[in-house]
């Protein structure tokens, strides 16, 4: 996933908070406002459909509740602290037909995704699915259990293992964990699982693949503020369950509660062909680089006739462009390990993923690889197609056409990713954000775009006027794009809020993607009730230790107030006795530079210090003073010089404005 709400840095270096201007700030609305019911025209629209709905294959089902062994009593799971990690009992209104407010296809997609428990998918290999928004796997070897993805937090993961281990396991221990690729809720739960003291021993391998630790890391730092942001719209967190709020996320439920942590990997995997005999369990690997995530693999286990398929093919249409925010996929690339998975393993009997159910004989599966290696095929040659004839990104967008194929296929859908962004996001990989046109290369700010709009339009009170009209015809998406003129011109319009709310709910009530759902219906909450206060998985120690070094300045340097430190310059050179490093850090131009190995000849300060000593300084805030006096830091120099520079870095909010200006 790179789908969490990137927990990862509540990492506060900064003592300047970032405010936006007074004059800026949002009315205060009226809090816990009930959402609407979906208007004639969204029942229609939804009604219509669920008669176009071509899934009459039960197999789904079966294979949904296929093997189970035993469910967690119905109630929630608490952490250490009290804090309620799972609450799965709060989707039980998903059962018969789909409500007015839910289209029928999303409908069915989480009824699927409501099958939880402890299952077996063949001798030797089980699955924990429904208790968070990914799946744990065992594996059995001749002495231990090998555990393949360990959930997104330490304590649903121990509960769910414990749980597992009581109805299947006796007392093997854990022997190792596979991390199927860097995305948190596939490594974030492993304390729950295991000890890292018997990992440094050489008691438990923990396998993953290339790349793992640094894309575990980064993908969520430089930019880690926004995406957390904006995955509190994808996922839905502010939302309650129910017909007219959250119903899952398409992917799987929801996330899980918690600690998020990472035992770093003793052992990666490099290369297609690549095999391991883990407790005498032989795995052959298959490299996905840069297909769902940047450092992501598949694996076979040949004595059970098991592909483990990783979140390379789930059971439904995936995000090549994820819109919490994040680099863009490689469709075509992620099609050629579908098509590779074929010729790789023709004799597989049983293919499971991180996320859904798994699909059951050679036939079944074939055809199932087929499609998803059509999907994303189409996907990438549909959007270049139609950019080589001259369609920009909104029109590529809103492109209608779908193989019939894959049409009727559930797996195929778009209950996570959808047609219209992933078409969108093939363009901007091969050809950036810009569509070609002059008129669109330097477009005025939202608001005083808006604000021109709504005056040329006549004013706030016609516009409003013609996008009521245009709600009363069904015509929503006009109708959001009218009034976010108004919204965006005048803030505290509440007329226009509510308006603007009204049609985002009812896109939403029609969405057959989980994460335009969310989107749709956390927008309209917020400009109803303002911003939620957010409680959402909590990111431990471990990925600020994982931290480097050059990743940790370049946050540094992107944090800083660039107006406040214009003209300034200071040198330093940091002497890291731990680690045999040096570093330069060089102000300039509004940017702080960091060079490894670099001795400045002339620095305005030098500090000596242990990695440990640096991060108390700058995450933990302890004063260099206090650092010096304990004989943790030794300075020569100026070292005034380095706290000039942190008094001008800031802390992101993190709850910044979306929906409005």
């Amino acid at each position: 996933m790179q789908k969490t709400c990137s927990i990862l840095l509540a990492v506060g270096m900064a003592v300047c908070a970032f405010q936006r201007p007074a004059s800026a700030q949002q009315p205060t609305p009226p809090k816990k406002v009930e959402p609407k019911p979906a208007t004639p025209v969204t029942e229609d629209a939804n009604r219509t459909t669920a008669k176009n709905l071509h899934f009459d294959d039960r197999r789904d089902f079966d294979e949904a509740t296929r093997g189970l062994i035993a469910t967690l009593p119905d109630q929630p799971i608490p952490g250490p602290d009290g804090q309620v990690v799972w609450d799965g009992k709060r989707f039980n209104f998903i059962t018969g037909d789909a409500p007015p407010s839910v289209n029928p296809s999303l409908w069915r997609q989480e009824k699927l995704n409501n099958s939880h428990g402890l299952f077996k998918v063949c001798d030797g290999i089980y699955q924990i699915r429904g208790y968070d928004i990914a799946n744990m796997t065992l594996v059995e070897g001749k002495t231990g259990w090998i555990v393949i993805d360990t959930l997104l937090t330490a304590e649903i993961s121990q509960a769910t293992l414990a749980f597992a281990m009581e109805k299947i396991g006796g007392k093997k221990p854990v022997v190792a964990v596979i991390y199927t690729h860097s995305h948190s809720d596939h490594f974030g739960g492993v304390r729950g699982v295991i000890n890292e003291a018997d990992v440094r021993s050489g008691k438990v391998k923990v396998i993953a693949p290339a790349g793992f630790m640094e894309n575990a890391i980064a993908e969520n730092v430089l930019a880690g503020n926004a995406m957390s942001r904006r995955a509190t719209f994808q996922f839905g967190t502010s939302l309650e369950a129910g017909e007219k709020g959250g119903v899952g996320s398409g992917l799987g439920k929801a996330l899980a509660n918690g600690t998020i942590g990472l035992i770093p990997p003793t052992d990666l995997v490099e290369k297609t062909g690549q095999e391991m005999t883990v407790d005498g369990v032989r795995i052959v690997f298959q490299m996905a680089q840069g297909s769902e995530a940047p450092s992501e693999m598949m694996f076979y286990f040949p004595e059970r006739k098991a592909l483990c398929l990783s979140e390379v093919m789930t059971k439904h249409m995936h995000n090549v462009y994820t819109i919490r925010g994040a680099k863009l996929r490689d469709a075509l690339a992620w099609s050629k390990y579908a098509n590779e998975a074929l010729d790789l393993y023709p004799d597989v009997e049983v293919a499971f993923a991180s996320h859904h159910w798994p699909t059951w004989g050679n036939a079944r599966i074939r055809q199932y690889l087929e499609n998803q290696r059509d999907l994303y095929r189409f996907i990438n040659d549909e959007a270049l197609n139609l950019a080589n004839r001259g369609a920009t990104p909104n029109e590529i967008g809103n492109a209608d056409f779908f193989p019939k194929g894959l049409e009727t296929d559930a797996s195929a859908r778009g209950y996570y990713g959808s047609l219209s962004h992933n078409l969108r996001a093939v363009y901007a990989f091969y050809l950036g954000y810009y569509d070609g046109n002059p008129a669109n290369l330097n477009p005025l700010p939202p608001t005083e775009s808006s604000k021109r709009y709504v005056a040329a339009m006549g004013g706030e009170a016609k516009t409003l006027e013609i996008a009521k009209k245009a709600f009363a015809d069904g015509d929503y998406r006009w109708v959001v794009e009218l009034v976010n003129h108004v919204v965006f011109a005048n803030p505290e319009n509440r007329e226009a809020r509510e308006l603007q709310a009204d049609a985002l709910e009812q896109l939403g009530y029609q969405s057959e993607a989980a994460t335009w759902r969310n989107a749709y219906l956390v927008a309209a909450r917020e400009l109803r009730e303002g911003i939620s206060q957010n409680r959402t998985a909590r990111q431990g120690p471990d990925v600020v230790r994982g931290l480097p070094l050059e990743l940790l300045f370049d946050f540094i340097s992107i944090r800083l107030n660039h107006r406040k430190v214009d003209g300034l310059k200071a040198g330093v050179n940091l002497v890291f006795t731990d680690l045999n490093e040096t570093w330069a850090l060089e102000l300039s131009n509004s940017v702080l530079n960091n060079t490894k190995g670099r001795i400045l000849k002339k620095p305005d300060a030098t500090l000596t210090l242990t990695r440990p000593a640096f991060l108390a300084m700058v995450l933990l805030g302890k004063p260099l003073p206090e650092l010096i006096q304990a004989g943790q830091i030794k300075a020569e120099g100026d070292p005034k010089v380095l706290g000039a520079v942190f008094a001008n870095v800031e802390t992101f909010d993190p709850n910044f404005r979306i929906v409005t200006p």
